[in-house]
């Protein structure tokens, strides 16, 4: 499913117009990586848990010529799935 899969299933199961859905989705997105940037957690209920980690820096190989070079360190997210989310998946 991509994001236009997405809106569409909103649209569909909330009887609204593509463009709220699309409004709404956008908005969510927005929220949710304005909190990571912060460093905040996000915890949604029985769904899962969103983190910001750091990556720290490391030596990494350039496939094609064998190269050693440096990844830079950054910041990257995790997923934690909530246990309804699991038992969901796995009946």
């Amino acid at each position: 499913m991509n994001k236009n899969d997405l809106i569409n299933e909103f649209s569909t199961r909330l009887s609204i117009t593509q463009n709220d859905s699309r409004h709404y989705l956008n908005t969510l997105m927005d929220i949710l990586s304005d909190e990571l940037a912060e460093g905040n957690k996000i915890i949604l209920q029985g769904f899962g848990t969103l983190s910001r980690w750091e990556q720290n820096p490391r030596l990494g190989r350039n496939p094609k010529t064998g190269k050693e070079c440096l990844i830079a360190a950054r910041n990257s997210v995790k997923f934690k799935s909530g246990k309804l989310l699991l038992k969901k998946l796995n009946p």
